[in-house]
């Protein structure tokens, strides 16, 4: 269990980066992972996850960490990401993917190892578990095919990026519910976080200057942010009680109780309480990540500069790391590293070439 809840929290930060990639300072970061561990992720996960937590008393449904995970990765890295600044022009300009076989191979595993991470939640096997599997594939496969479509119709072709990001937006709606909706409203759920993320991403972005204005690297705002919010209120709709009481491990209670099922035990009252208390930890999680995001960026902008200077930009990982992650090089180049190679920086490496004479020897220089 204890290992468990350490992977969500450095998967939070992983998502975080994904909003400062190419243009944060690497010792700023340094410094921001464990400030932003201990300050911000603890406080909400606390609140949520921890049955003193005071949301958690309030009855709010998290069931994998649409909040404590998505929602706050999404906030935390497009508030950092105003505070770090843009990447320069040129990368922001033209931003192709490296390698999309990789790319394919890199959201299957994600895909695969989702099954864990919700169906993992209970801490054993039972039929909450599987519930929250299949819940899982359900709702990422309506939103993958729900993306692909609106892509088609509105850019004429379908595109593996779009798919990629319609499966993150259907696995991150669905977290926050996982095991407590039933099948139906698993593909309400992926039909809606295949369509809201995506009207947010193409066209939204495009109108409104302050999210043009934040360079949100890999979209981590639309993709976890809206897509957690999303499925938070969602939860609070479709919520099953039944389900929810065999997670939670509580006898009937006025809590957990959906919309939609208050007004079909007519119980109205409650399912709106449900719903008001989901939105309540949104806001908690949105107030939360801001406030200490920007607190811990402006302490470290004492320390250390955030962004990286224009020449690192320019030079890119080479400048930083004294490495590559793409060294393309070939006919006629010679390959450098300052950590890497055997011989010194201003030497020259021996190279070998054939002699014109009969015997066909081979000379070093």
């Amino acid at each position: 269990m204890v290992y468990f809840q350490f992977v969500f929290a450095a998967i939070t930060l992983i998502l975080i980066a994904g909003a400062l990639l190419g243009r944060m300072n690497f010792h700023a970061w340094m410094i921001f992972v464990p400030l932003w561990l201990t300050f911000s992720y603890t406080i909400t996960a606390y609140s949520i996850w921890c049955p003193t937590g005071w949301l958690a008393k309030k009855g709010i449904i998290d069931y994998s960490g649409g909040y404590v995970i998505h929602l706050s990765s999404g906030v935390a890295g497009f508030t950092a990401a105003f505070w770090v600044g843009p990447r320069a022009n040129k990368d922001r300009e033209r931003f192709p993917p490296n390698n999309i076989l990789l790319m394919l191979a890199g959201a299957g595993l994600l895909w695969m190892g989702w099954t864990g991470f919700n169906g993992g939640d209970p801490y054993t096997v039972s039929v909450d578990a599987s519930l929250a599997v299949l819940n899982t594939h359900v709702c990422t496969a309506t939103s993958l095919l729900v993306w692909l479509l609106l892509d088609i119709m509105f850019f004429g072709k379908p595109s593996v990026i779009g798919a990629i990001q319609g499966m993150i937006t259907g696995l991150v709606c669905i977290t926050p519910a996982a095991g407590v909706v039933q099948g139906w409203a698993a593909i309400i759920m992926g039909i809606l976080s295949g369509s809201i993320p995506w009207y947010t991403m193409m066209v939204l972005h495009k109108k409104i200057s302050f999210l043009k204005h934040v360079d949100d690297t890999m979209a981590i705002f639309h993709t976890h942010a809206i897509a957690g919010s999303l499925g938070g209120i969602l939860t609070g709709i479709f919520a099953e009680p039944k389900l929810c009481r065999i997670f939670y491990l509580v006898p009937e209670w006025e809590h957990y109780i959906g919309l939609l099922n208050g007004f079909h035990d007519n119980r109205a009252g409650a399912g709106f309480k449900q719903l008001g208390v989901q939105l309540l930890g949104i806001l908690f999680v949105v107030f939360v990540n801001v406030i200490m995001t920007s607190i811990i960026c402006v302490l470290i902008r004492l320390v250390v500069p955030l962004r990286l200077s224009e020449e690192e930009l320019s030079t890119g990982d080479d400048a930083i790391h004294g490495e590559e992650a793409y060294a393309l090089w070939g006919d006629g180049e010679k390959y450098e590293s300052r950590h890497d190679s055997f011989y010194g920086a201003d030497q020259e490496i021996p190279h070998s070439t054939k002699s014109g004479g009969a015997g066909g020897q081979v000379e070093m220089a």
